[in-house]
């Protein structure tokens, strides 16, 4: 159930978060203010499930190795697994090739400038397409990512949950109603860059935002209990035991084929088990795949 409506403060929202924006945000970020939306676009796939902190590098060296779309596209699948690797999630980086591929033999390079259009490339969501349609076009488009959960759920008080989809048709909707259509990027970025700095999962800096007046979790004390999420993420566990093995000053290396973590990267021997098991049990299981 949802607190009641604050049409005052749905009003005013965008006011004091733009105020925020152009007063306190001093966050830096190489891509903010960028409007190419080949770097936009390279700088929020690298973002997906990575902190900025960890993607930063690959984003320059990836810059600086392919300046275009065109020259992304005309790479050698090899060279630029190698270039990502260490960023995880290898399923982003095929579809970054498949993608920049389609777009320099489809669209002459020309990346598309719609949200609709945006929305159906390889890889592609509803609010990485809100983020570069705002952020390189300025259209309309309210990103909804976990920042933007975790400070509207907050400020008005809405308890339901994220993950649910009511809670996302919610959310999209209340997000579309206070994107400031006229500033769609820069509001965008700043409703991040706050959640990120000052709206913080934990410990948030209430103390310091715009919004300690009229929040509902700060003045209700549910902050530690907004938002709400109503899946838990289950654990699998598993274990893997490399080989290394040697044979006339060469060492064996294969190519993961599966549609699994990975995948077309390459790796020593692998035994994989459901449970911890002894060194001799894993050498037996490699002997009876003839390994050696």
């Amino acid at each position: 159930m949802n607190a009641p409506g604050n049409k005052s403060l749905e009003k005013n929202f965008s006011t004091l978060l733009l105020k925020w924006n152009n007063t306190e945000n001093d966050r830096e970020m190489p891509w903010k203010a960028e409007k190419n939306p080949y770097r936009i676009w390279l700088s929020e796939i690298m973002l997906q499930q990575t902190r900025v902190e960890q993607g930063l590098n690959y984003y320059h060296r990836f810059i600086s190795e392919y300046p275009d779309i065109k020259k992304l596209a005309a790479a050698p699948d090899t060279a630029v697994f190698k270039l990502w690797e260490g960023l995880g999630y290898y399923s982003r980086c095929r579809n970054l090739l498949a993608t920049a591929r389609f777009i320099a033999d489809e669209l002459d390079g020309k990346f598309p400038d719609s949200y609709e259009e945006i929305l159906k490339l390889k890889g592609i969501g509803p609010y990485t397409a809100a983020a570069i349609s705002s952020f390189a076009f300025n259209l309309p488009h309210a990103v909804v990512d976990g920042n933007v959960f975790r400070v509207l759920a907050r400020v008005f008080g809405i308890f339901t949950a994220t993950d649910s989809t009511e809670g996302k048709k919610y959310f999209t909707a209340l997000a579309n109603q206070l994107l400031d259509k006229k500033k769609a990027g820069i509001y965008n970025q700043a409703i991040m860059d706050f959640g990120a700095t000052v709206c913080k999962p934990m410990a948030p800096r209430c103390s310091h935002c715009p919004f300690n007046k009229v929040c509902y979790a700060y003045l209700n004390k549910k902050i530690n209990e907004l938002p709400v999420k109503e899946k838990k993420i289950s654990i699998r566990k598993r274990w893997f035991y490399y080989l290394v093995l040697e044979h006339k000053d060469q060492l064996a290396v294969r190519e993961r084929t599966a549609k699994d973590i990975w995948q077309q990267l390459y790796e020593f021997p692998m035994i994989e088990n459901a449970q911890d098991i002894e060194q001799e049990k894993v050498l037996a299981k490699a002997e009876k795949q003839n390994w050696f």
